[in-house]
């Protein structure tokens, strides 16, 4: 580990100052000689590129076959015996083998490429004691960086200092929320998504601004890591073309030891002229190869694309759709998959009553109902979500869409749902919320005129500074705080976000608000959970996947208490406890045990991009078929990896989408179960394809053999016999395609690894397929 990497990666534990030292560089910025000599120690703060991949290396990769070597071989002596039009429609054959696979290689090429663009920005740096805007890729380790809402992280930074930052990480983490920033470091073994004094590269200001020192640039930054797994990251082959090709080498093997045979036979036997026996034996290994199943492939899988865009599903590569008939775990991100991506305000939880609230997403039409409809609390707490509150709801082309913070769009849409006026307020003066004290405070003038303060924040924080609590009846009683913090737990318990509201009347005459004036004696009215709350069409989903014999495991980067309540809610887990891994845990368990673990595991929390990399993997030595979603960059590697890469449409980055195989129109889990329906209905045509086409192909190498051990006239010739087999094979591939699944397709457990006896008379034993 070098000295760059060494300070990286224990910046976010240690104090900024020491991080300074550490990097040799001070608040007033590195010298210009510094810079220089830096800049050729470390090099540009760009991600390394690539030559394009040589095309015309991936098209030979393509004859890399058995058969094709076959095919190769009886193009090349009907070429050298004179029959052009034979040797013409070989090569056609070939050709179009060939382009096919070619077209669907390298698939990670523009994914790295997405990645590559991220940090091809502008920064403000302090060099020489004065600020100036240079190009990213100028940064050195050491430099002094300034950041403010609305600017992309340039690099991998530690926090010197920092006002209300608040930081969206979801293109590493996956959290839907923004991160809350400060100076203070953390501990040592903190996960990604709880270190806080650091900022990452290609992260984006939510708000705030804040002072950083560059620990990492380039490849040394997280960002570019997930490049470097990227790169490093192998792609599997589908079952079907493993197993294809697991035949070929047998078919083929057969087809050279036969017809050597059968050229040794018509020479012996002098009953035919040796060009005629050479003929025989090209139109015997013409015969007996199904040069015909590449069209059915290649025709089904396409009418199956059509299928899965119908379905929401967009299949980048066509050997994707038959891949996912066979999958056997799907792992899923939660944030927008299996949940909404919009915060939801659950309930308001007063001292005499909880009220539930209805209706989905930022759409303000539901109710708040609950036992006390006369609560005083109740009222009053809405007053508060309502107006310290910088958000707005918006509708557009029938959507609910909102302006500002989610949690802050989840309370506006509560307010609104239990029909909490809003009007005739005026605001005189604020304390925004920021990550040092949690809270958010408004002075603000009401339609009679009475001046209150109305608090929301963190319940720790807010509770901190009442001296009272608001009965059902209007009355002041003596705060009840083992009561409260109960109720804060329970809440929390069922992974909901928890904020506090509270209020204090003051005199007409106070024009302005300051944190250090807020004072102790707040009045607590309420509590209100909020939410990402499931999809209930996920919920569904899950179950069909699970009696289809599917495991769905949720990977994400939320926290462990989180993550385990939504997937109770969805039906992921059983019963009261299950067993939650974090990153952190999975770090602890040995390579060896890491695919049983992964494989009994249903929930992990607090992962990585390097986590997510090894459950797949994991996953798959154990013999598993897994499909992998996700959204964003972090996600790239694993989705690569994956047998069947699935990206978010609608919030996906570029680089998760160009990673995966599949994209998902809706980014809903359970199009994901209706396009594995799709995908086994489309699986089963090719079986059933495969085993028509194979007995088809030996009666005619059979026939082609009786006829040279009885010295007859050969009744086919290779010509005919291509275009016999590419009818069949067009035909077939035609009505299996349009074919509907049959019913219960989803019920019935699926068996991947199954053996299915082949009737080709020149396949003895059995063929492996699905």
């Amino acid at each position: 580990m070098d000295e760059r990497q060494t300070v990286s990666a224990t910046a976010h534990s240690v104090a900024a100052d020491s991080v300074l030292r550490q990097l040799a560089s001070h608040s007033e910025g590195l010298s210009h000689d510094e810079i220089a000599a830096r800049q050729r120690r470390y090099g540009a703060n760009r991600l390394p590129t690539q030559p394009p991949p040589n095309w015309a290396l991936r098209f030979l990769r393509q004859f890399r076959d058995p058969l094709i070597y076959v095919l190769l071989a009886a193009f090349l002596v009907t070429l050298l015996l004179g029959h052009l039009l034979d040797s013409a429609v070989i090569l056609a054959v070939l050709l179009i083998n060939a382009l096919i696979g070619t077209l669907q290689e390298g698939k990670a090429e523009s994914a790295l490429a997405a990645i590559r663009k991220i940090l091809r920005l502008q920064a403000k740096v302090r060099r020489a004691g004065e600020w100036q805007n240079v190009d990213a890729e100028e940064l050195v380790p050491g430099d002094i960086v300034q950041l403010r809402s609305g600017d992309r992280v340039p690099a991998d930074l530690r926090i010197l200092s920092a006002q209300g930052l608040r930081v969206d990480e979801s293109l590493l983490t996956g959290e839907s929320l923004p991160s809350d920033k400060a100076a203070a470091p953390v501990e040592a073994d903190a996960a990604l998504g709880d270190r806080h004094s650091m900022l990452y590269a290609g992260t984006f200001v939510r708000a705030g601004r804040a002072v950083a020192v560059v620990t990492a640039i380039a490849t040394q930054t997280e960002l570019g890591k997930i490049q470097g797994l990227l790169q490093g990251t192998n792609t599997l082959q589908t079952p079907l073309i493993r197993q294809m090709q697991r035949f070929s080498r047998t078919l083929a093997v057969l087809v050279l030891v036969l017809s050597t045979m059968m050229a040794g036979v018509g020479l012996a036997r002098e009953m035919l002229p040796p060009f005629a026996v050479f003929l025989a034996v090209i139109s015997f290994a013409v015969a007996a190869i199904p040069e015909g199943l590449p069209a059915i492939l290649s025709i089904t899988l396409a009418i199956g694309v059509e299928r899965m865009a119908r379905r929401q599903v967009i299949a980048r590569h066509l050997h994707a759709i038959e891949t996912l008939g066979a999958v056997t775990v799907i792992c899923t991100d939660k944030t927008g998959t299996l949940t909404r991506n919009e915060m939801f305000a659950r309930g308001l939880r007063t001292h005499a009553a909880w009220y539930e609230a209805s209706g989905t997403g930022y759409a303000p039409q539901g109710e708040l109902a609950g036992a006390q409809s006369g609560d005083r609390a109740r009222f009053a707490a809405l007053e508060v979500a309502s107006e310290a509150n910088d958000t707005q709801l918006r509708q557009e082309e029938g959507n609910w869409q909102i302006i500002g913070e989610p949690t802050e769009g989840a309370l506006r849409a509560l307010s609104a749902k239990a029909g909490f006026p809003g009007e005739g307020y005026r605001r005189l003066a604020s304390i925004p919320f920021e990550s040092a004290h949690k809270l958010m405070a408004v002075l603000t003038e009401r339609p009679d005129g009475q001046r209150r303060i109305l608090l929301k924040g963190a319940p720790d924080r807010v509770l901190a500074r009442c001296g009272s609590m608001l009965g059902a009846d209007g009355s002041t009683l003596p705060i009840d705080i083992p009561f409260w913090e109960r109720e804060n737990q329970a809440l929390a318990s069922q992974g909901l976000r928890v904020l506090a509201l509270a209020r204090r009347d003051v005199d007409g005459t106070q024009e302005s608000l300051e944190l250090d004036g807020l004072g102790q004696d707040f009045t607590l009215l309420a509590l209100v959970g909020i939410v990402d709350p499931p999809r209930p069409e996920a919920i569904t989903a899950i179950a069909d996947c699970r009696r289809a014999g599917i495991q769905v495991k949720m990977i994400t980067g939320d926290h462990a208490a989180t993550a385990l309540a939504i997937a109770r809610e969805m039906g992921l887990v059983d019963g009261g406890s299950s067993e939650v891994l974090t990153g952190l845990e999975l770090d602890r368990i040995a390579p060896d045990d890491l695919p049983t673990v992964a494989l009994r595991t249903q929930v992990f929390a607090r992962t990585s991009p390097e986590h997510k990399l090894r459950l797949v993997e994991a996953l798959q030595k154990r013999g598993q078929v897994v499909a992998m979603t996700g959204d964003g960059v972090n996600d790239a590697p694993a989705l690569k990896r994956a047998d069947v890469g699935i990206a978010m449409g609608t919030r996906g980055s570029e680089a998760a989408k160009e990673a995966a195989d599949l994209v998902l129109v809706d980014d809903n889990f359970a199009s994901i179960a209706r396009a594995v329906a799709e995908g086994r209905a489309i699986y089963d045509n090719l079986r059933k394809a495969i085993l028509f086409i194979l007995p088809t192909n030996g009666a005619q190498g059979l026939v082609l053999l009786a006829a040279i051990i009885a010295g007859l006239q050969l009744p086919l010739t290779p010509l005919q016999i291509l275009w016999v087999n590419l009818v069949i094979a067009v035909t077939l591939a035609l009505a299996l395609a349009f074919e509907p699944a049959e019913p219960g397709i989803m019920e019935r457990p699926r068996v991947t690894r199954r053996r299915v006896s082949s009737i080709g008379v020149f396949f003895s034993g059995s063929a492996s397929f699905p």
